[in-house]
């Protein structure tokens, strides 16, 4: 199991968390498995950019992003240069600390 800390965020996870999560899985389903209920409203499918988050330590050892990845990201708020989609961030054997940026391009949500 890998230990992911994840750091605080005001609506998902306000005092912060440690979890765990078997290698192979990715980060927006370990955090879910975990109870911290981030968005993800293309059920995962890489088709939106949602479940962003930022891998502040541990990103070298996920899975390369791609090139369909590294698009979406594109349309991130918050871009940063750790930036990764959690849906296609695969955990892998070395611990990882990861935020969740403050907002997220969700018109839903919004109520637009």
């Amino acid at each position: 199991m890998t230990q992911i800390v994840v750091l605080p965020h005001e609506e998902y996870c306000p005092e912060g968390a440690v979890i765990e999560a078997p290698a192979g899985t990715s980060i927006c389903e370990a955090l879910l498995d975990n109870d911290i209920a981030i968005e993800h409203a293309c059920e995962m499918s890489c088709a939106c950019t949602t479940c962003h988050v930022i891998v502040r330590e541990g990103n070298q050892s996920l899975n390369p992003s791609d090139e369909n990845e590294d698009d979406m990201l594109d349309r991130a708020w918050g871009l940063h240069p750790l930036s990764r989609l959690s849906c296609q961030a695969i955990v892998g054997q070395t611990s990882l600390v990861v935020e969740i940026p403050k907002y997220s391009i969700n018109h839903a949500k919004e109520n637009h």
